[in-house]
């Protein structure tokens, strides 16, 4: 069994969790499900393209940053002119929480993507609940009819929604309620990354679609190639969060964009 695979019977298996703790009701009381989503499209065309991302931990650099606090470094991230968040919400891989997407969208009025392994439609509700505006299709865990039930479920309450794929095949996984497609250079069954991923896909994905690349980006000359290739999106993470000062350091990165 891979890490994906522990990963997606985990997920499984705390979602059906959660389901018999908490009602969609429940959810839909919460303080931020009724809030005014925010374009996820406007804020990357208008700001600096970069999305950046708090994330404690993953599966294949074990502790990135055990300390940063997340309201100050995603605020800080804001203040730099990213133009959205993304915040990991797994616990157990990732060190994420729903905790920390509530810090971030207190403190924060851009898009917030909630950084997950979304399945099922109670995840989509929760997801609302907690102040993110934007949720994370990843095209390998999903079949294609369910991605497409998932996207409509989530335009349907007011969401954004990212498509992460990985290669030419999952493509196919692309529909009208999507946003975005993000091409994450990151394999998920290796934990390899390569760029050359998002070079050789961008054509392949409808102009319809905002372009995301994601992951493996540590220097403005390489976000300057992705642009120049198409994409107006870049995911970056552990690039910030190994400095002892992420927000410090997405601020110099953004700088040197200009």
């Amino acid at each position: 069994m891979t890490i994906l695979d522990q990963i997606i019977l985990n997920k499984k298996q705390e979602v059906e969790a959660l389901k018999k703790q908490f009602t969609i009701a429940d959810l839909e009381k919460r303080e931020f499900f009724g809030r005014k989503v925010l374009s996820f499209k406007d804020f990357l065309l208008n700001r600096s393209g970069v999305i950046a991302e708090f994330k404690r931990k993953s599966p294949s650099k074990g502790i990135i940053n055990a300390t940063a606090d997340v309201a100050e470094t995603t605020l800080a991230y804001n203040n730099a002119g990213a133009s959205a968040l993304s915040v990991l919400t797994d616990e157990q891989f990732f060190g994420g929480s729903n905790e920390n997407l509530l810090k971030a969208r207190r403190v924060n009025e851009i898009p917030v993507l909630r950084k997950d392994f979304i399945m099922d439609e109670f995840q989509i509700v929760e997801a609302k609940s907690i102040g993110a505006d934007i949720i994370l299709l990843i095209a390998s865990n999903l079949e294609i009819k369910q991605c497409l039930t998932l996207a409509k479920f989530a335009k349907n309450l007011g969401l954004n929604v990212l498509l992460e794929v990985h290669n030419k095949e999952e493509l196919k996984f692309i529909n009208e309620f999507v946003d975005a497609v993000g091409v994450n250079n990151r394999n998920l069954n290796t934990f390899t990354v390569d760029v050359n991923t998002s070079l050789n896909l961008v054509k392949d994905i409808p102009n319809d679609f905002l372009k995301i690349s994601e992951s493996g980006i540590y220097k403005p000359e390489t976000i300057k190639m992705l642009k120049s290739a198409g994409f107006q999106g870049f995911l970056i993470g552990e690039n910030f969060m190994r400095e002892a000062n992420p927000g410090e350091a997405c601020k110099k990165f953004i700088e040197e964009l200009k």
